[in-house]
């Protein structure tokens, strides 16, 4: 079979390397000169273990191939995928003028029958304004060429991208035609051999299917976020809360982890569009509001515990921050906690001296030299008033407390994401601050 992925950003670049893996000819297709010819030298625009190895190996094979001319690359294609961005428009609605687009150009340049798939995730009804999208290019061109349109939503977790997309827990296709089903059913094989499951549904439902899926996760970690915030007020501890309500398997142990609050890009984004399109149909989504405004007010929660325990004037106040990226195994700044943090101890008068494992370069690009940053997580603790630990990755969980003791102006930790325990903490002389308990 022949792909096209049109956009290489996260979504596409996995998509269409891991297609490759299995054997399938692929082009991504972008607009960006520069990072296309960066992909053709191994230069990877995002960061997601394995990724790079992977693209490597199947460019090499020639099976995966680098393109920005669309018109060319379309020619031919049995499937089109549409991963381009989404981002969200000033009133929270998923701004569809990429999307639309590409569709456009495809219905000027397609010359067979194909799917035209949108990867990128879009609200219901979005399958329809690009089936109009493509139509009106082939009416103007005069021409009769059958395509069908589908919608696959991606299911991705940032920094488990590839074992997602090679071992999927689901592949979720919508479409409207027994020929579409065919060709997205030869098109995955590869993949539910192993017993994954493959669910073919109406287009609708398919694209509300990713609305829905972000939605409740957002939801079951601000539902525990006000939990551990209650924790506190009441002498309880969200730690063994979460353990106790985990075990129950009506509810699980997954996304019930207390903490600052979640970002990237797809949970705030899906979570706004989602409260967006209730309100577009005259229907609130009253649950979505409150997950939102409770997020929102968890990014606070760390500066305020430093503010009871410290002051609010943090005036010749230097604070190490051990995580930038909204969670770890990814570079992913958007909406990350850290940039709100950040913010209110600058503002307060404090410095920050950050040091996070990949996501340096990129929090430099977004703020520049607002904060420091360092090579190595205790250079960040030097002279520090405290440490704060805002993203946990695996480097941080057992650490060299002596470099603690040497270089901590005070034994002062404040622990976004709970990754230390509170009696040991304590027991070494450590004021220490988590979140769900005191």
């Amino acid at each position: 079979m022949k792909i096209a992925v049109v956009g290489t950003g996260y979504v596409g670049l996995v998509t269409g390397t891991c297609l490759a893996e299995v054997g399938t000819d692929v082009t991504c297709i972008d607009i960006d000169k520069n990072k296309i010819e960066g992909l053709k030298n191994g230069i990877m625009p995002i960061y997601e273990p394995g990724l790079e190895a992977l693209v490597k190996r199947n460019y090499s094979k020639e099976r995966l191939h680098f393109s920005i001319d669309l018109a060319q690359s379309i020619v031919g294609s049995d499937v089109a995928f549409i991963a381009v961005g989404t981002p969200p428009g000033e009133d929270g609605s998923a701004d569809l003028q990429y999307v639309l687009g590409v569709a456009a150009e495809i219905g000027r340049n397609m010359n067979g029958y194909g799917v035209i798939v949108t990867k990128s995730t879009v609200p219901v009804g979005t399958a329809e304004k690009v089936r109009s999208a493509v139509q009106e290019e082939l009416d103007k061109r005069g021409v009769e060429i059958d395509f069908d349109i589908a919608s696959n939503p991606e299911f991705l977790k940032e920094g488990a991208a590839i074992h997602d997309f090679m071992k999927p827990d689901r592949i979720v296709v919508g479409v409207d035609s027994e020929r579409a089903q065919e060709v997205m059913s030869k098109l995955y094989k590869p993949f539910i051999m192993n017993g994954h499951p493959l669910i073919f549904m109406d287009i609708p439902s398919a694209e509300m299917t990713k609305y829905a899926a972000n939605a409740m996760l957002a939801t079951r970690i601000s539902f525990m976020n006000d939990i551990a915030n209650l924790c506190e007020i009441m002498g309880a501890d969200v730690n063994a809360v979460r353990k106790g309500i985990g075990s129950d398997p009506r509810i699980g142990s997954r996304f019930i982890y207390a903490g600052i609050g979640y970002g990237g890009s797809c949970f705030p984004k899906d979570v706004k569009a989602l409260i967006k399109t209730g309100a577009q149909n005259d229907y609130r989504m009253r649950i979505l509001e409150s997950v939102e405004e409770v997020n929102d007010e968890q990014k606070s929660v760390l500066f305020n515990k430093i503010v009871n325990s410290i002051g609010s004037d943090l005036s010749g106040k230097t604070f190490a921050m051990w995580g930038l990226s909204f969670k770890p195994n990814t570079d992913d700044m958007r909406e990350a906690p850290s940039l709100v943090l950040i913010d209110k101890i600058l503002n307060a008068g404090g410095k920050v001296v950050a040091y996070d494992p990949v996501s340096m370069p990129e929090t430099k690009h977004m703020i520049g030299d607002k904060i420091e940053y360092v090579d190595d997580q205790y250079s960040a603790l030097d002279n520090a008033e405290a440490l704060l630990i805002v993203t946990e990755w695996s480097e941080f969980k057992i650490p060299d407390f002596d470099e603690f003791e040497k270089r901590l102006k005070n034994k002062l930790v404040f622990d976004g994401r709970n990754i230390y325990d509170k009696k040991e903490m304590r027991e070494m002389g450590y004021e220490y601050h988590c979140i769900g308990s005191n």
